[in-house]
């Protein structure tokens, strides 16, 4: 059974199955939320070289410019980044908020390679994006967790319409929810890079 983030909500949710596509150099995959720190796992353990871990947070209300009282034209994300993980640290990083990343509906998380390049990133609504210069190495990767590869697959952003939109929404895990995550790993060199238009 395919299961969704704790913060998201489909209207359609049974137009959903785990499955892949490939597109130029990159997978686009519905990946079960229970799997998903598996996977994530799994893709720190074959890169034998040092990665950084990507977050992604919605900016704060008070950072987005209202174009009339209560009305924003443009949605932000603040992006934040700790470099030169060791695997160790990597494994230690999900351990510590893994749960709580993958419960969340608003942020996006991940991890990157400093020298292939290669990058993972679990989004909104289940939908992973695996970037790599070689994908085609990936396809055995999505095979050993039971996912199957598609020539075109259905997201959940496929199935939303102004009468049926997603929802998601903040998630609390064991009292912290995605804005306390800068905080608890200030020591660790954690810093917000950049703000991006969504």
């Amino acid at each position: 059974m395919f299961v969704l983030r704790a913060g998201c909500k489909v209207p359609f949710p049974e137009k959903l199955s785990e499955e892949y596509m490939l597109i130029e150099n990159q997978i686009i995959a519905n990946i079960s939320a229970d799997k998903i720190k598996d996977i994530m796992n799994h893709f720190i353990y074959i890169h034998e070289e040092p990665v950084f871990f990507i977050l992604e947070l919605p900016s704060k209300q008070d950072d987005e410019e209202e174009i009339r009282p209560g009305i924003v034209e443009k949605m932000h994300k603040d992006v934040y980044y700790i470099d030169e993980c060791t695997g160790e640290e990597a494994f230690t990083i999900l351990l510590r908020i893994g749960d709580l990343m993958i419960n969340d509906g608003l942020c996006s998380f991940g991890f990157g390679c400093h020298e292939s390049e290669d990058e993972i990133v679990f989004g909104k609504y289940n939908v992973t994006t695996i970037f790599s210069k070689n994908i085609n190495q990936y396809n055995s990767f999505m095979a050993e967790h039971g996912i199957a590869k598609s020539e075109d697959i259905v997201t959940a952003w496929d199935t939303f319409s102004q009468e049926n939109p997603g929802i998601s929404e903040r998630i609390e895990t064991g009292g912290k929810d995605i804005y306390s995550i800068p905080e608890m790993f200030a020591d660790w060199g954690i810093y917000k890079a950049e703000q991006r238009e969504c």
